[in-house]
């Protein structure tokens, strides 16, 4: 029988084999390496590096998306995204809990932004800042209901636009996201409470543009708190490091983060889930576009 994969094709204990379905989201087995549906790949390297590359998400074709961590899943820590008329609309979310308490709130939270997400993200007359403050208050209180009352969860929700290179997007308590481009590297703060709080919260988009060549990284809280004896890792400590990477796509970019931080820690394991998501618009968008 086919096992449920929460949260996108991007979240493996390594063993054997990856099958996908048709849908891409459920999964018969894990781990090895494969060629899923609509050119998602992925590729397993070692039990303690997983590394989910999205090669292509459907017809994305500006720009490309990487979900990589490290070490054991711990933590609530998941992903997931949806390609809805030429907008990309993801999610980042880090449920309170270890990781078999926040299962059945994560396989809640996956429904209902599917099926939100493709009932407000339609082309006509779409108001996409609108869009996904509605997407948000669905996905805070679909938390509450399946967590039986409070349970916090950061969450960093976001849709990226094929044709302008827009990001909107609701930091709610998150992490801070990092976008770097030809002016530097600059942090998208949290603008909003995290989720799972109070039932009437509401959550206003902001907008930002990736440039050609311009990428956005989002991390877990677990990585900026690595620690390396009494010292974290910090997210000055990533800000700095994301000034100085020299990277071609999202899935260097992710990759160059963990190295990062496995370095720092001399590879002593974490106590939380480490993850890196990152988009990155390709430098030469005509170019892509005509491919």
């Amino acid at each position: 029988e086919h096992v449920p994969l929460l949260l996108g094709p991007h979240d493996y204990h390594v063993n054997s084999t990856v099958i996908f379905d048709q849908s891409y989201k459920r999964v018969l087995g894990y781990g090895g390496s494969a060629e899923g549906f609509g050119g998602t790949r992925i590729v397993y390297d070692g039990a303690d590096k997983a590394t989910a590359t999205i090669v292509q998400v459907g017809n994305l074709q500006t720009a490309n998306l990487s979900a990589l961590y490290r070490a054991a899943r711990v933590g609530g820590d998941f992903f997931d995204f949806e390609l809805l008329h030429g907008r990309l609309v993801f999610l980042l979310i880090d449920i309170a809990g270890k990781r078999d308490e926040a299962l059945d709130i994560a396989a809640a939270v996956q429904e209902t932004f599917h099926t939100t997400a493709a009932e407000l993200f339609r082309p006509s007359a779409l108001n996409e800042a609108d869009a996904l403050t509605d997407l948000t208050v669905k996905l805070n209180r679909r938390v509450m209901e399946a967590a039986d009352g409070v349970r916090c969860a950061p969450a960093f929700i976001g849709s990226y636009d094929e044709d302008l290179g827009t990001v909107f997007y609701i930091n709610a308590g998150h992490m801070p996201a990092l976008l770097k481009d030809e002016q530097g590297v600059q942090l998208l703060e949290a603008n909003g409470l995290p989720l799972g709080l109070f039932s009437h919260a509401t959550h206003d988009a902001q907008m930002t543009v990736l440039q050609p060549g311009a990428a956005l990284l989002m991390v877990s809280k677990g990585l900026i708190e690595s620690r390396a004896g009494r010292r974290e890792f910090g997210l000055d400590r990533l800000r700095e490091s994301l000034r100085q990477f020299k990277f071609a796509n999202a899935n260097e970019l992710c990759s160059g983060v963990l190295t990062a931080v496995q370095e720092f820690t001399k590879n002593t394991p974490g106590q939380n889930d480490i993850t890196t998501l990152a988009l990155m618009r390709h430098a030469n968008v005509a170019a892509a576009v005509a491919r």
